[in-house]
């Protein structure tokens, strides 16, 4: 995919209509092994790094879908994001580890917004740590897709956004 392309803002659409970018991508790419990975990656860290670079060992195409600005705010409090999505977003591209980033809709908090995207991306394989909750909803809603969740990184409690972001 060029540089030009991977730079643009992709986000879903309502109603959760894939972007056309990544739609195309996948499209291209049928049949091949699709990871999905999901967070926030406010202040990227090495473990961050750790984890994506395991998630893209599982298969061909790696799709990382960050949390939106509105989505972190209510789950992290009013501080954060530390970064806005599209610097979050060009952070995980300049890794060079995943095909395409994608910011996820703004309302995403239940498991009909959870299968509406995964019915969209239908990944071979949902990459998550050690340390991520409901492990057993996402393997179900995976499941209807024929897919699955695969924890490929356990969890460092050392190093974590939040720990980085009080340090003096």
């Amino acid at each position: 995919m060029s540089d030009s392309l991977n730079h643009q803002l992709f986000t879903f659409s309502s109603p959760y209509t894939l972007p056309t970018p990544l739609a195309e991508l996948l499209n291209d790419h049928d049949g091949e092994t699709t990871v999905l990975v999901t967070g926030v990656f406010d202040v990227l860290h090495q473990e961050h790094i750790n984890f994506l670079k395991k998630a893209r060992e599982l298969g061909t195409i790696l799709v990382v879908a960050l949390e939106s600005d509105s989505r972190v705010r209510h789950l992290k409090g009013s501080t954060r994001p530390h970064f806005p999505q599209q610097k979050r977003r060009v952070q995980i591209l300049d890794l060079a580890l995943a095909d395409i980033v994608v910011i996820l809709p703004e309302e995403f908090s239940d498991p009909e917004h959870h299968r509406a995207v995964i019915s969209q991306i239908q990944p071979t394989y949902l990459a998550v740590s050690s340390h991520t909750q409901h492990l057993d909803k996402k393997q179900a809603i995976l499941a209807e897709y024929g897919g699955r969740v695969v924890v490929v990184h356990e969890e460092n409690p050392a190093v974590s956004t939040t720990k980085l972001l009080v340090k003096p």
